[in-house]
């Protein structure tokens, strides 16, 4: 009785905790979100439920994603993963079923003895056997769940994979394209100073400056020519990143576009209700898998503690001669009853132990439900603080180019020092650089609100 009360108990925490992504009117605490990012929560169409193609407009990011899921090798594996847990349901579904076998044999034996004449005993047979095993505790069916259980599971991991593959191809090119307008920014700001170089030079050897305002704009180009360098080996290693998650060796040129620093994303996106993250998140509905698994693995071993039943027939013919083979037939029914009398307790622990691998999957389950609404929540805010961030960048970069034209004008006009001119420059040059990462963070952040409201699965 106390076993039968606990599969209960633990169907029932089962039906809890899975209840909230069969129903579509739950409600769950809601997520704090800012009010300009928290969208209309009454609008059914929420960011996560667009097309990855319809999220990420760049031709060249399209491409770079969709061969990602063409070729990527995780991805391939996992596709694999869940055409054997498909194959492994199948067998789980035939248990049910009788099983038929067939048995065609001859043999021909002497026996010669001490003292005693040869005998020769030869047999031939054509045997045909049905067997069936009678659910009466439930293991087959619950063997059955669980198959069912592990191979959504592996449907779902599959697209939890993929959503994270789109991710992850999506920040690689920002980042790829953010460095790449780094570069360019740096080779235009190398001319500057290349050219300031020039022009400090013609006044010192005309005696109109003196030797230190040339040494510093030598400091000054080679500081930035330096930058390159590096520059460059970052730019080889993202390019590598990305074609290693499409399935390529490393390619010397891929084709992408360029880093728009003026483009703005929208300010208000619709998360939707924090309910539906349970029914999007394929990562949730795996974990939420899992533990349906573990319970029906505790159902298996539940039924495994009582005897099985199990008939078969076998019919055919046999006979000493082959001539006369069909001339003998012969049928063979069988019933079992097969059971433990007393196994020192060992099915009972294997029962437990699954009850204890089941109270892990759970907690695991809700520890993902936590973490999820957790990542929804940092993800909305780290998008409502880089967006603030990209604002602000861009000011401080107008204002940098204003310091600059008015360094220029007062050093021509001899009112302030070129070393003023040189330190405008500087800053106008920090100011774009840090302009491009501002806007390659705020696509990041979008990037991370899109993947953990499960959009692009």
């Amino acid at each position: 009785m106390k076993i039968k009360i606990r599969i209960l108990s633990i169907i029932a925490a089962t039906a809890l905790f899975s209840a909230c992504s069969g129903v579509r009117n739950c409600t769950p605490p809601q997520l704090d979100l800012p009010a300009e990012l928290d969208g209309n929560s009454t609008d059914s169409l929420t960011m996560s439920d667009l097309n990855w193609w319809q999220v990420y407009t760049d031709s060249a990011l399209v491409a770079v994603i969709k061969e990602t899921l063409e070729h990527n090798k995780d991805f391939l594996a996992a596709a694999e993963r869940v055409e054997e847990m498909r194959q492994l349901y199948g067998v789980s579904k035939s248990n049910f079923f009788p099983e038929i076998s067939g048995r065609i044999y001859g043999n021909y034996e002497t026996n010669d003895y001490l003292d005693m004449k040869e005998v020769r005993d030869p047999e031939y047979g054509v045997k045909l056997a049905i067997s069936w095993e009678a659910d009466i505790w439930g293991g087959l069916k619950w063997a059955r769940r669980k198959g069912e259980a592990q191979f959504v599971a592996s449907v779902e991991q599959q697209r939890a994979l993929r959503m994270t593959l789109i991710a992850e191809a999506a920040s690689a090119y920002y980042r790829l394209i953010a460095l790449d307008n780094e570069l360019s920014i740096v080779r235009q700001s190398l001319e500057t100073r290349r050219e300031n170089v020039r022009v400090a030079r013609l006044r010192f050897e005309g005696g109109i400056t003196s030797e230190l305002v040339y040494r510093q704009t030598l400091v000054e180009e080679s500081a930035t020519a330096a930058l390159i360098p590096d520059l460059e080996r970052r730019i080889t290693q993202a390019q590598n990143a990305i074609t290693l998650l499409m399935g390529r060796y490393p390619a010397k040129e891929l084709a992408r576009g360029q880093l728009w620093v003026e483009e703005s994303l929208p300010d208000s996106l619709p998360t939707g209700l924090p309910c539906t993250l349970l029914q999007r998140r394929p990562d949730l509905r795996a974990s939420e898998m899992d533990m349906r698994a573990a319970l029906a693995q505790v159902g298996v071993n539940y039924a495994n503690r009582f005897p099985s039943i199990r008939l078969s027939l076998t019919g055919g013919w046999e006979n000493d001669d082959i001539k006369g083979l069909f001339r003998s037939p012969f049928t063979y029914a069988l019933g079992e009853l097969v059971g433990s009398v007393f196994d020192f307790g060992r099915r009972k622990r294997q029962y437990k132990a699954a009850e204890a691998a089941y109270e892990q999957a759970r907690l695991r389950y809700e520890q993902s439900v936590l973490t999820a609404f957790s990542e929804v929540s940092d993800a909305v805010e780290a998008f409502r603080k880089a967006r603030q961030t990209t604002m602000l960048r861009r000011e401080l970069r107008e204002a940098a180019l204003k310091y600059v034209d008015l360094a220029r004008i007062q050093y021509r006009a001899g009112a302030t020092a070129y070393i003023d001119v040189l330190d405008a420059q500087r800053r106008f040059f920090e100011a774009q650089i840090g302009l491009g990462n501002a806007v390659r963070d705020e696509h990041l952040a979008f990037i991370e609100v899109y993947r953990a409201l499960g959009g692009g699965f």
